[in-house]
């Protein structure tokens, strides 16, 4: 785990380098100071030579200015490489994501993948900062001190030997306790971002069934848990503290008695007054070395429990990949299903699809129809690889998808799923998802195939117009028309609908594939609906139930051969034609 997250540091390697250079030199620089403070209060004061005492107190001044810089310079470059190293992993998180396929997403939650890229990236961040400098400088300094002491007075300097274990036995208690519980809490923030993405992105709902109160018991349920788990965890460790301060006080008073006994023996030469002072001031920067270090100990015992969410991502191994050999382009926008089944829970699972077989010549207008849960959409995802086949071969163009590069098998399907995702930003830069450089003229010919152009118009800015997040200000059948319009500018060789006109009425509806025939007509399309009017003109019909093709042919011939055509026609027919939607 420590060599992925090192390979983050690249392009800061000089400031992760110098940074403890720094330090070091900071760490020498007041080491020093006491032992001259002592020869200085030794030879200057209490000999009455002023001049040495002058001469001394320049050295200390010298020192402190020097240990200034040291500490000024490991700061600045310590505060680069945090930086650089959070950004960096922010990014390989981020782009790790990005080669994800369907079911890698479908492993971690929306809420689990922002609070690794956010929360967790930052506590991974002030552990890297604490070891650069506190976890380098702590170790150093103790180090430093424990020689200058022993210098000075061995008697006196077995106390510090005594104090460590003590306070080593007091952070490992600490860690082994305090871990599960940060682990618990961390999970917990996940399930707090999935409650606050939900209710935003549902606020509508929400509202419209009344239904704030519920939601805010539910958030306020999963903020309890919260704030029980970390306050246990801080209370655990809390405790480091005033074991420290403990040990701190109980040394001052040892060292005191007994180098007071020293000083006033028959022995005084073994220890004088400045050898005293100075052993005060290393005997508080040991103990502060240790206390920097239980500090530094606990940030890291936080971050160990981020970092294993950070690796579980990036670990995370795609489960659909680029073959070795990749067939660079696809030859037409044919289409075929051979003995295909496919399961979630990939080979061994539960099967949602199963022994699919179908032919759709490159060109064709093809509808797919068929009841909740019959496995509709599971189908087209197979055709640009957003899933594999659990069994069986899909093939478009003549050739396995998987023979595929990825590029450019989803650069030759267009897809306009259920639910339609605008983003931020103007109505034109929406549109050139489709295509980065589609020029203004074929961003308005591909609106006016969708039926967009009109009500683009209208807006304030036109197609300049700025689109709140998720499209909030534009409405449903609008939201659709906007993303069947980018779909259009891939000028793919298959286009697959979705459900993607249920929020428009009918008319619109045909004008649509009206303008489909018109403007794409070598491009393959495959149109899922809830009703049989957006279908019954394509060349064919796949019926689908449960999981499995149950029919397929043209819409006269399912009116006299297939139930279940006749049935969803016939409800239809009876309820009013179809269920137009809101403009």
């Amino acid at each position: 785990m420590i060599r992925k997250f090192a390979v983050c540091i690249r392009g800061y390697k000089k400031e992760t380098i110098l940074t403890p250079v720094f330090v070091s030199l900071e760490v020498l620089v007041d080491c020093l100071i006491p032992l001259v403070m002592a020869k200085l209060i030794d030879n200057g004061v209490q000999a009455g030579n002023l001049r040495y005492a002058v001469a001394s107190g320049s050295v200390m001044a010298a020192l402190a200015m020097l240990g200034l810089l040291f500490g000024a310079l490991s700061g600045k470059y310590c505060a680069i490489a945090s930086a650089g190293f959070g950004k960096n992993l922010r990014h390989d998180i981020y782009y790790k994501i990005q080669d994800f396929s369907f079911a890698n997403i479908d492993k971690f939650s929306t809420g689990g993948l922002d609070t690794r890229l956010t929360t967790d990236v930052t506590n991974i961040q002030q552990a890297f900062m604490m070891l650069l400098r506190i976890a380098f400088r702590a170790p150093l300094s103790l180090l430093f001190s424990l020689i200058m002491a022993f210098t000075i007075s061995p008697k006196l300097s077995v106390i510090f030997l005594c104090a460590v274990p003590v306070l080593a036995a007091v952070l490992i208690v600490i860690a082994n306790r305090a871990h599960p519980v940060f682990e618990r809490v961390f999970d917990t923030y996940d399930d707090l971002n999935n409650v606050v993405q939900e209710d935003l992105r549902g606020i509508r709902v929400v509202k419209s069934f009344v239904r704030e109160d519920y939601e805010i018991r539910k958030f306020g349920k999963v903020s309890d848990s919260i704030y029980r788990d970390f306050s246990k965890a801080q209370k655990i460790v809390a405790l480091n503290m005033p074991v420290m301060q403990t040990v701190i006080y109980v040394c001052m008073l040892l060292i005191s008695w007994i180098g007071a006994r020293i000083i006033v023996s028959t022995h005084a030469t073994a220890l004088t007054t400045g050898g005293l002072s100075s052993i005060f001031t290393y005997t508080m920067q040991i103990l502060m070395s240790l206390m920097m270090l239980s500090f530094a100990y606990v940030t890291i015992i936080i971050a160990r429990t981020d970092a294993e969410r950070v690796a579980e991502v990036m670990t995370e191994e795609p489960t659909i990949k680029n073959p070795a050999d990749p067939v660079g382009a696809v030859s037409d926008g044919s289409v075929r299903f051979d003995h295909v089944d496919f399961s979630y829970g990939g080979p061994g699972g539960r099967p949602c699809m199963s022994d699919v077989s179908l032919d759709i010549r490159s060109g064709e207008v093809v509808g797919v129809i068929g009841g909740t849960g019959s496995s509709k959409s599971t189908l087209v995802q197979l055709i640009p690889r957003l899933y594999d086949a659990t069994a069986g071969t899909v093939s478009v163009g003549g050739r396995d998808v998987r023979e595929y590069d990825l590029t450019a098998l989803r650069d030759a399907v267009a897809m306009v799923l259920q639910k339609n995702v605008l983003f931020t930003g103007t109505v034109k830069e929406n549109l050139r998802w489709g295509n980065g450089g589609a020029s203004d003229e074929e961003i308005e010919a591909a609106c006016r195939v969708a039926q967009a152009d009109g009500f683009i118009r209208e807006m304030p800015d036109g197609y300049d117009t700025r689109l709140e997040q998720g499209g909030a200000n534009v409405s449903g059948g609008q939201k659709q028309r906007l993303c069947i319009a980018r779909a259009l500018l891939k000028k793919p060789k298959i286009l697959i609908m979705d459900d993607s006109t249920s929020a428009v009425d009918t008319r619109t509806d045909a004008l649509i594939r009206k303008g489909f025939r018109e403007a794409i007509p070598e491009t393959t399309k495959i149109i899922i609906a809830q009703r049989a009017a957006s279908v019954m003109d394509a060349d064919k019909i796949i019926v689908m139930d449960g999981g499995r093709v149950n029919a397929v042919g043209t819409h006269d011939e399912l009116l006299k051969t297939n139930d279940i055509y006749r049935e969803i026609y016939t409800s239809q027919q009876k309820g009013g034609g179809d269920n137009a939607g809101n403009e």
